[in-house]
């Protein structure tokens, strides 16, 4: 019942919110008599705020309308070119007039970037996608809230993850494509390309892999923590909820995005305390840049969804508990997840020194399990200073990494040459020598 007692207290406090909003435009508003009251600037910062915490926050927007190229502005049209129904797999398409740009355009490479399906929503990689629109030709897989999908389309795992993003390689064409995947999916897509290796199949041209946990034994963080300190029973019994009767999705069993939202801000709750205040004060003090900046954040940030209770299930148990990706011990609709099958895939494996949530040695942990790509084609990138959202998102992701990931790209635009069959077949019997977990 916890999924409904949110509900109703969320709709209890509906009008107490919606009238704290009404309330901090007028005392904001210069020309309302509010606004001349004493203390008038702290009442509409505490109402401000106040609406801000209780406030319901939905999918936000691209915002992509345009990019600069070359100090022209390029038009940018967002299509649906796949729709399934617990992801729609967006198209990214620049528009220009200019016969030459149009030209260079359409020859660029192809990216698909898989976003993580772990409680924020596919736009947090907005300031990823913008930047590869200027190099590149992206499509970006963007998963629907689970509470939005209704029962009849059944459950939804991480097998059915895998299968997604192998419908999406093929259909885009594999051997024209680079992919890219940021945290969470890093797993799912090294399973899929690996088990399109294993039958013959064409695979992406190169894989870029970001801050994601293959080998959840190597610097354990907080979040591995939680995941391996507590039984599969445990998250069964406290996080997995019914969805209300109020959305599409009524009846479905989920792992909520409030309580995705809970574990976020437990995380580093002083941290979230002052950012709050400090907003505050800005109000105060009328400093709207600041405060626009929180707004943008946390619209974003408290922007969360539910996730499939047995995708989330099979997560915790795969990745974190049993580690059977490291262990060679994935099996998939009964076939076995080896990546040493993987040979004409060039592979780039990037890490945040400072990450809190994928710890080093994690991601880098691909190029080991990868044997069968050619060394030379297998890199691995620590970005300096870099947390985590720093790989993918802000001033380091533009200057440091992005220059990487698009020169990278640039020298596999052709398929890698493979290893002899033999060679990959005896580098699949042979147990990666990894460092101990810690």
């Amino acid at each position: 019942m916890l999924y409904q007692l949110h509900e109703l207290t969320r709709n209890l406090l509906a009008p107490w919110v919606h009238q704290a909003q009404a309330n901090a435009k007028f005392f904001a508003n210069q020309g309302h008599w509010w606004s001349q009251m004493p203390g008038a600037d702290r009442l509409a910062a505490v109402n401000e705020l106040f609406h801000r915490i209780g406030k319901d926050y939905e999918k936000p927007e691209w915002g992509i309308n345009e990019i600069d190229v070359e100090g022209e502005r390029v038009p940018i049209v967002v299509h649906e070119e796949i729709s399934k129904p617990f992801c729609k797999l967006l198209r990214f398409k620049r528009h220009s007039n200019e016969a030459d740009q149009l030209h260079t355009m359409l020859n660029q490479p192809f990216v698909l970037v898989v976003a993580p399906l772990s409680g924020h929503h596919a736009t947090l990689l907005r300031d990823t996608v913008r930047t590869l629109l200027r190099d590149h030709r992206v499509y970006v897989t963007d998963w629907v809230d689970a509470r939005m999908v209704p029962g009849s389309e059944g459950e939804f795992g991480l097998d059915d993850y895998i299968a997604y993003v192998q419908e999406f390689i093929r259909h885009l064409g594999a051997e024209k494509l680079h992919v890219i995947s940021v945290c969470q999916p890093t797993v799912p897509v090294l399973a899929a390309v690996s088990l399109m290796a294993s039958r013959g199949e064409t695979t992406p041209r190169s894989l870029v892999m970001m801050g994601g946990p293959i080998d959840a034994r190597c610097s354990p963080t907080a979040v591995n923590n939680l995941a391996t300190q507590n039984p599969m029973s445990w998250f069964e019994n406290n996080v997995i909820h019914t969805v209300p009767a109020t959305f599409p999705g009524a009846g479905r069993r989920v792992y909520p995005g409030f309580l995705q939202h809970a574990g976020f801000l437990s995380m580093n709750p002083s941290r979230h305390f002052s950012s709050h205040w400090d907003f505050y004060a800005d109000l105060v003090k009328g400093d709207m840049e600041d405060a626009d900046a929180h707004r943008r954040f946390y619209d974003e940030y408290n922007a969360v969804l539910d996730m499939p209770a047995k995708y989330y299930l099979d997560t915790i148990r795969v990745v974190f508990q049993e580690f059977l990706l490291p262990r060679g011990e994935w099996y998939v609709q009964g076939e076995r997840v080896d990546p040493s099958a993987i040979t004409g895939t060039a592979l780039l494996s990037i890490e945040g020194e400072l990450d809190d949530i994928a710890g080093l040695g994690q991601t880098e942990a691909a190029q080991d399990l990868c044997t069968g790509i050619p060394a030379a084609h297998r890199e691995h990138f620590i970005v300096e200073g870099a947390g985590h959202y720093g790989i993918f998102s802000g001033r380091r992701w533009r200057e440091t990494v992005y220059p990487k990931v698009r020169d990278f790209f640039a020298a596999h635009a052709q398929t890698v040459a493979s290893k002899p069959k033999k060679a990959a077949k005896i580098a699949s019997n042979v147990t990666p020598l990894r460092r101990k977990a810690g």
